[in-house]
């Protein structure tokens, strides 16, 4: 309890010192506060936003989007991981062409989602799935081929079969890794469902807050991005309280 009540303090306290220097900074006119309000005067805009519900809309809408595409990212990316990591000819044939796709920002692959998949929500859930699935691969493949030989050994000499071997040895040992994988995936796909609403979107929070800047709402925007602050760390709070749940000896 200590531990936690010291974590929250020293949140609050940085999210204070943030908020105070904004303040100071648009109310002193250090920046123009056309173009950043003080939190003083987004509040109000982002209360009644809130109080009137006209979030939810746009915002099921991106959830749902991440959901598909994360899901499919993680069941992709740990499957092949257990195949790569698993098998060394596996290895030697996947390994180049996946490092040689990794490093391609996403992004730049939109022209060639468009030609094929054309506008809708098959475009944006492909990209998210892409974005996503590579962090879960890499760690997958990882925490498989990082499993100690000792146990692995031990394991067939008792004569466990292949699926006994990879459910109760190899998924264990690689969980932490796995789910570390997952939690940087989590952060890609926001990234990746909120710039595929800008560019290619008729609703969803990412076209919210497009829209609003080409119609110079600036305290309505920032309202928004205030939203997707609050999904974002709401996000991540949520997958740390699964990742002690299922990984309770990697916390202590």
């Amino acid at each position: 309890m200590r531990s936690w009540t010291v974590r929250i303090l020293m949140s609050v306290i940085s999210f204070t010192v943030i908020l105070a220097m904004w303040q100071c900074a648009s109310t002193l006119r250090w920046v123009n506060p056309v173009l950043l309000p003080a939190p003083s005067a987004i509040a109000p805009v982002a209360a009644t936003l809130l109080v009137t519900g006209e979030f939810w809309g746009p915002l099921v809408q991106t959830l749902w989007l991440l959901c598909v595409g994360y899901a499919v990212a993680c069941v992709a990316g740990v499957l092949v991981g257990l195949l790569v990591g698993r098998s060394e000819r596996a290895y030697c044939l996947l390994e180049p062409l996946i490092e040689a796709i990794r490093p391609l920002p996403k992004p730049a692959l939109i022209p060639i989602f468009f030609l094929f998949l054309g506008p809708g929500s098959g475009m944006k859930i492909t990209m998210v799935s892409l974005a996503a699935f590579f962090p879960v691969l890499i760690n997958t493949m990882q925490g498989v081929r990082g499993v100690d030989r000792v146990l692995l050994d031990t394991a067939r000499t008792l004569g466990l079969s292949s699926f006994s071997l990879t459910s109760k040895i190899i998924l264990p040992a690689a969980l932490p890794l796995i789910l570390a994988g997952m939690r940087v995936s989590l952060g890609l796909g926001l990234v990746l469902v909120i710039l595929a609403e800008m560019l290619e979107a008729d609703s969803g929070v990412g076209f919210q807050v497009l829209d609003l800047q080409r119609s110079f709402q600036v305290k309505e925007m920032y309202s928004w991005i205030l939203v997707l602050a609050v999904v974002g760390l709401s996000l991540n709070s949520a997958f740390e309280w699964v990742e002690k749940r299922l990984t309770p000896w990697h916390s202590r």
